[in-house]
């Protein structure tokens, strides 16, 4: 089957990916001075639904698809701590510098400032673009400044979305042990309608929670597909095995979203001036979760 071509186009703080001759967007990056970047919405390849969510109200924070560390730079890891005081918001000076700097529940500008935004390839079957921020200290210094490096490609009747994360450090960070933080994807789950998760190792929720996975991918219905013959959407995300400690432990909630994080399994730190490096895939289909078809592109991700 050959790919439909793409054309992307970058105007202010957003980038729009369209299949060439329609102008509806099927993918969106946003990319404003002062926010986090993130995608949404993320469509089917027929363009039927949004099959992913902003700030829904279960977790207001959440921005489709993103990349937010939960602790950065804490100074310490007493579980009794974190318990109690890491979601309140007045937390005393001393608190806040064991809880480290948090920019999972924060995608404002005291967190983020972008440096850059990029179209690479413009036209064609597969597009690329690039967002370049920097992740602020309390005083609004770098602590850390990320590279995304995204391409969109079909392959048959999947949108495939490629993600290529670097983060530079300004002085040595420690991304601290927590149940989340990384890449994160909040789909449009509601609870009368269901939904499931399922990993690589056959799990679903929530014996996939805090698992290690090769890939997970979630289905469930979605809004604006229910006269389709395929009223589900899926998107699987997977860890490419040159990631540091692949396969990396998943988070996997309770309304279905999802994202690998390494920081499940403990601290980890980029020390001055080195870069970590991070490739995830994205497979998203009209129609429910195809385990064999998941596979089959981790495979060739793998191989890449």
């Amino acid at each position: 089957m050959t790919a439909s071509p793409f054309h992307l186009a970058l105007k202010n703080d957003r980038i729009d990916i369209c299949p060439v001759g329609t102008a509806k967007a099927i993918v969106s990056q946003h990319a404003a001075a002062d926010h986090r970047p993130f995608l949404h919405p993320i469509t089917a390849p027929d363009g039927m639904g949004e099959f992913t969510e902003y700030s829904p109200g279960h977790h207001p924070h959440q921005t489709g698809l993103y990349w937010g560390f939960t602790r950065i730079n804490g100074s310490g890891d007493d579980a009794a701590v974190l318990k109690e005081w890491f979601y309140k918001k007045d937390k005393p000076a001393e608190i806040q510098r064991q809880v480290g700097r948090d920019f999972f529940h924060n995608p404002g500008e005291n967190f983020w400032r972008r440096a850059a935004v990029d179209a690479l390839e413009t036209v064609g079957a597969r597009v690329r673009w690039r967002t370049v921020y920097d992740l602020l200290d309390a005083g609004g210094e770098s602590l850390l400044t990320e590279t995304q490096t995204w391409s969109l490609q079909q392959h048959g009747p999947h949108l495939v979305l490629d993600l290529d994360w670097r983060g530079r450090a300004h002085g040595d960070v420690q991304v601290g042990a927590f149940a989340y933080g990384g890449l994160f994807l909040r789909m449009p789950f509601r609870p009368e309608n269901g939904g499931r998760a399922l990993n690589s190792e056959g799990a679903d929720q929530p014996a996939a929670e805090g698992k290690k996975a090769r890939w997970v991918g979630v289905e469930m219905p979605i809004p604006g597909r229910e006269q389709s013959t395929q009223p589900l959407g899926s998107i699987a995300i997977m860890d490419h095995p040159d990631n540091p400690d692949h396969p990396t432990p998943w988070r996997v909630d309770a309304q279905l979203g999802v994202g690998p994080c390494r920081a499940i399994a403990g601290n980890w730190t980029i020390a001055d001036g080195k870069t970590a490096t991070f490739r995830h895939r994205l497979l998203v289909a009209g129609g429910g979760l195809d385990a064999d078809a998941i596979e089959q592109s981790w495979q060739a991700f793998a191989q890449g």
